[in-house]
């Protein structure tokens, strides 16, 4: 079996698709990051993607090391190339043997998989309501960014704001949902701990990227101040940059994001380093479907995952969501709180190319929001 051709879709609301053809005849799917650098991912995309023409699409390990090891490695564009091409080439060789791919990364370590739900939006609002809509549709766990724009150092109400939206949201639904709160890297340190302290009363499924990764050594500091297990990782790449958390041993829980990080092998890697330090694993996917899909085979042979980030309805979804693309919809069934274990090869979803192509021809242009504090300053989104 040989790679016959590679096909990039750029989709709207921001997601890029990309389809792995062999010679014969079984294409796999992957799916790609496009942040606010769409045409940059497209284009090295097909720069990377020509390097596989003719070569075996099962020698996974092989391929993704080739594609890794450049001379300049790492970072957000080399690592949601690499992580597209490489769910693709899984999808292929699942495919190929007739197994879903966990079937060939150890087997079921689970009956089914927690997922959780998104409220809230970008800049939290309603979270009471949209909590209790959550508890009725059988959900037992919720996420919310916890604030909009802050500063290094900021007014104690707009701390009081957040921690009235959380007290909302109890006095709604008791302790029968667990609530994780995203600080989106928004907070930087000052504040940092500051917030975490006032929430911890509300006893926070977990607290996620309290600081910037790159200020991860100030994660003991934070780790010091509350008891409330600390999640960060959806902007690292590769379990080389993961290493540093496992060492510190100040975070508890880590998010690789199988469209970021390297792929499905290398997010298991990652999640086999966590396991070794008795660490936690809610992989990172408020993406595409394709980008969903590879996660759940994730989740399925992988024991220290605890729960699931899933993306129907989040608030990015503009005018197009994960099941307007996937024609057996029924792998995001969610039912009280849990997805059923995918049954079908490979990554165990069917996509609609006749919508994808259709959609795709409207184009794509996605820009993070671009926020600036009260003095006109940069602020982190």
């Amino acid at each position: 079996m040989k790679i016959s051709n590679i096909t990039i879709y750029k989709v709207k609301p921001r997601w890029i698709f990309v389809k792995v053809s062999t010679d014969e005849g079984i294409d796999g799917w992957g799916e790609m990051i496009s942040g606010t650098k769409t045409e940059t991912v497209v284009s090295g995309a097909n720069e990377v993607g020509k390097k596989l023409i003719g070569r075996d699409p099962r020698n996974i390990e092989q391929l993704w090391q080739e594609m890794h090891r450049s001379f300049f490695r790492g970072g957000p564009i080399n690592g949601t190339i690499i992580s597209g091409l490489e769910m693709a080439l899984w999808d292929i060789k699942g495919k190929a043997l007739g197994v879903p791919v966990y079937q060939l990364l150890g087997g079921p370590a689970r009956d089914r998989i927690r997922v959780y739900s998104w409220i809230g939006g970008d800049r939290p609002s309603d979270v009471a309501e949209q909590a209790q809509k959550r508890l009725d549709l059988g959900f037992s766990a919720i996420k919310m960014n916890a604030t909009s724009e802050l500063h290094y150092i900021d007014s104690y109400q707009k701390v009081a704001e957040v921690v009235e939206r959380v007290d909302s949201i109890r006095e709604a639904v008791g302790n029968n949902l667990e609530i994780g709160i995203d600080f989106h890297g928004r907070v930087h340190r000052p504040m940092a701990k500051v917030l975490a302290k006032a929430l911890e009363p509300y006893h926070p499924m977990f607290l996620e990227e309290v600081v910037l990764p790159e200020n991860y050594d100030s994660f003991d500091d934070i780790a010091r101040e509350v008891a409330v297990p600390l999640a960060t990782g959806e902007r690292l790449y590769s379990r080389w940059e993961f290493k540093q958390l496992f060492t510190q041993g100040a975070v508890d829980i880590v998010q690789p994001d199988v469209a970021m990080c390297g792929g499905i092998l290398e997010s298991r890697k990652i999640a086999a380093m966590a396991e070794a330090f008795d660490l936690a694993v809610a992989p990172h996917a408020p993406y595409g479907p394709v980008a969903l899909a590879a996660t759940l085979q994730l989740d399925v042979c992988t024991p220290n995952v605890f729960i699931q980030e899933q993306s129907l309805g989040i608030h990015y979804n503009q005018g197009f969501d994960l099941l307007d693309f996937v024609s057996n919809k029924e792998i995001f069934d969610y039912e009280e709180g849990y997805v059923e274990i995918p049954t079908k090869p490979g990554l165990g979803i069917e996509m609609d190319e006749d919508k994808i192509k259709e959609v795709a021809q409207q184009g794509l242009v996605w820009t993070n929001p671009k926020w600036k504090n009260y003095d006109g300053t940069i602020a982190e989104w």
